[in-house]
């Protein structure tokens, strides 16, 4: 999981001490680097990172060009959008929502109960899409980074949590 976040935190450093463009550089970088690590490690393409790693170098490589910030403050807006659509599409498409199709290790649940936790989590990824632009219009850039660094992963961890009452008579008693 630290893997996972070590993008973020290497674009929060990097703002910290060089400004955004930097940043928006390093997090390129960075999110390229993770998708290698698994790709290696796994001998698979996570989906999900390679979606954002591909959403970084073309919003981040428009911040670049242009110089403005605003193309990568729109990033996780774009990447939990495509989230919170996939999970919805799963619905339609197939015999399985997206969630119940990844490889369970730790889980069992029944359909009905996978139904809705995708529903939820596409009603997560939707409102953080709304969250990210909300904050990235009516607060300072550096508020913004701080809030995209550590607020929405708070947020991510709050919402998990929110599901152990939920799920728990379907988790292992070990």
């Amino acid at each position: 999981m630290l893997l996972d976040f070590a993008p973020a935190l290497l674009f929060f450093g990097a703002y910290y001490f060089y400004g955004i463009y930097v940043a928006t550089a390093v997090l390129i970088v960075a999110l390229f680097v993770l998708v290698a690590i698994y790709w290696f490690k796994e001998k698979r393409l996570h989906k999900s990172h390679a979606i954002t790693a591909v959403v970084a170098a073309a919003l981040g490589g428009l911040t670049l060009w242009i110089h403005d910030p605003a193309f990568i403050q729109y990033k996780p807006t774009v990447v939990y959008a495509v989230f919170a659509l996939a999970l919805l599409l799963s619905h339609l498409v197939g015999d399985k929502v997206l969630l119940a199709r990844l490889p369970q290790t730790t889980i069992q649940l029944p359909d009905e109960i996978w139904r809705r936790v995708n529903l939820a989590w596409a009603a997560f990824f939707a409102l953080s899409a709304v969250l990210n632009v909300y904050v990235a219009q009516h607060f300072s850039e550096k508020t913004w980074v701080q809030f995209k660094t550590f607020g929405f992963t708070a947020l991510m961890f709050v919402f998990l949590i929110a599901h152990v009452p939920f799920l728990k008579r379907y988790l292992p008693e070990e």
